[in-house]
C-alpha cells in the first residue's frame, strides 16, 4: 500500500493506493469518529473485534514524530475501516459507514467491471461461502460432541462394563457370577463409578465427545474390598466343592 493518492476528503480522508485500493490512515478514522479512548488502545481492540488480518485488511508503517518520536500508522481498507465505524454504534459511527458506502458506489460506477474483476469477485464469493460453511460445519461437529450418548457410544459402554463385570466376578462359569445378587451389585458399582465421575445421574447423560474416557474408566475400575472378599469366598467354595467331589 505504497504511493497513495487522496480521493476524498469530504468527511474522513479517502487514499487510494497504486493498484486502485481505497484506504484511510487509522488515526484520521480516529479523529473523525470523535473516541475517547487512545489510538493505539481503539485500534487494537477494533483489530480484534473485526478479526482483521495484517496485509490482507491493513498494513502499517513507522512514522516520525515531530518531537523526535516514533509511532505506528495503520493503513486501513475500508471495508475494514466502515466495519470498524459500524462498531461504535453512534450516530458518529454511522455517518462515517454511510460516507464510506457512498464512496464504494461512487468508484464502482466510474470503474467498468472487467472479465478479471468478475472472477475476482466470484472468488471472493465463493470464499465467503466455503468460510461459513466450514464455520457452520465446526459449529455442527461442536453440538454433536456435546450431546448425550446416542445408541452407538451406549452400546461402547455397556459392553465394556459387561466385560469389565465378568472379568471382576471370574468368569460367567465362576459362582460370583452365577449369584444374581453379587453380580448385580458389580455392575451397579461400576455404573455407580461412572456417574460419580462424570456428575450425572445416568450414564446415559455422558457427553459424546467423553465416550473413550468413560471406557478407560470402566477398564480401570477396581473392586471395593468388601465385594472382593465376597467374590473370592463364593468362588473359593465353588472350588473347594469341586475338589471334594
Amino acid at each position: 500500500m505504497k504511493d497513495l493518492t487522496m480521493i476524498e476528503n469530504e468527511l474522513v480522508p479517502v487514499y487510494e493506493t497504486d493498484t486502485g485500493e481505497k484506504v484511510v490512515y487509522g488515526t484520521e478514522l480516529h479523529k473523525v469518529l470523535e473516541v475517547k479512548s487512545r489510538f493505539n488502545d481503539w485500534i487494537k481492540n477494533r483489530i480484534n473485534d473485526c478479526e482483521a488480518q495484517e496485509n490482507g485488511d491493513f498494513t502499517t508503517l513507522t512514522k516520525n514524530l515531530v518531537s523526535g518520536g516514533q509511532y505506528n500508522e495503520y493503513i486501513i481498507k475500508l471495508d475494514t475501516a466502515k466495519e470498524m465505524a459500524m462498531l461504535e454504534r453512534n450516530e458518529k459511527g454511522k455517518q462515517v459507514r454511510r460516507y464510506f458506502i457512498q464512496i464504494e458506489k461512487k468508484y464502482q460506477q466510474q470503474k467498468p467491471a472487467s472479465t478479471i474483476d468478475l472472477i475476482e469477485l466470484e472468488l471472493k464469493a465463493i470464499k465467503e461461502v466455503d468460510g461459513k460453511i466450514e464455520a457452520v460445519n465446526n459449529d455442527l461437529q461442536k453440538f454433536k460432541k456435546s450431546m448425550p450418548l446416542l445408541g452407538v457410544e451406549e452400546s461402547r459402554i455397556t459392553c465394556a462394563v459387561q466385560k469389565k463385570g465378568m472379568k471382576c466376578l471370574g468368569g460367567k462359569d465362576s459362582a460370583a457370577y452365577q449369584d444374581l445378587s453379587v453380580r448385580g451389585r458389580v455392575y451397579a458399582d461400576i455404573y455407580r463409578q461412572l456417574k460419580r465421575e462424570f456428575g450425572v445421574k445416568s450414564y446415559k447423560a455422558i457427553q459424546r465427545e467423553k465416550c473413550d474416557y468413560a471406557v478407560g474408566i470402566v477398564e480401570g475400575y477396581k473392586l471395593p474390598h468388601v465385594l472382593a472378599e465376597k467374590i473370592k469366598s463364593l468362588n473359593l467354595q465353588m472350588s473347594m466343592g469341586g475338589e471334594a467331589k
